[in-house]
């Protein structure tokens, strides 16, 4: 297979494990893998991601290019084209992952078998102990999880999980007697 001398360059370079190399590459084909990871990806901030990610690939796996086997420029179209597909899966599922509350029920509540006496839980929450309410407060009003509200409260997790529980039992008492 022909090598031009700035592809050879390259390739010692990376045989070296010379950081020169990766400026060439950037130089030499960034554009061309930004084109092909745009075009699978469709997104400019994916594509960058993908494209930053693609360069430190090369780099980790500079040993395991064989210019026998493979151009220059096919090898980095692989992992670039792998790595564009790895990050649009990897958003894909994060996105449909995500609460879609246009599609939602669960604020479709059937207001007949709601109990009107105990439908104003922050005024039950702050009848009980203020340690309950701290807890109860971090966890169901302000979205944390339970590690969350124990790094940001400074209270051990085994704490909060106890507190947790004894709070809601005593809820129970006023919504459940």
């Amino acid at each position: 297979m022909g090598v031009t001398p700035t592809e050879q360059k390259i390739i010692d370079y990376l045989e070296k494990g010379d950081k020169r190399a990766l400026d060439l590459l950037y130089e030499h084909y960034s554009n061309s893998l930004y084109g092909v990871i745009l075009k699978i990806t469709v997104n400019e901030e994916i594509a960058q991601d993908a494209l930053q990610e693609t360069f430190i690939k090369v780099w980790k796996n500079a040993s395991k290019y064989d210019p026998d086997k493979a151009k220059l420029f096919t090898w980095l179209f692989r992992i670039a084209r792998n790595t564009a597909i790895d990050k649009l899966r990897s958003f894909n599922n994060r996105y449909q992952k995500e609460i879609q509350i246009d599609n939602s029920n669960v604020y479709i509540l059937p207001t007949g078998k709601l109990n009107q006496d105990v439908l104003d839980i922050r005024e039950h929450v702050g009848r009980l102990d203020e340690k309950y309410q701290i807890v109860l407060d971090a966890l169901f009003f302000q979205g944390m999880t339970q590690q969350e509200a124990s790094e940001e409260l400074d209270i051990p997790l085994g704490t909060i999980k106890s507190r947790l529980k004894i709070g809601l039992r005593e809820l129970k008492k006023v919504y459940d007697p």
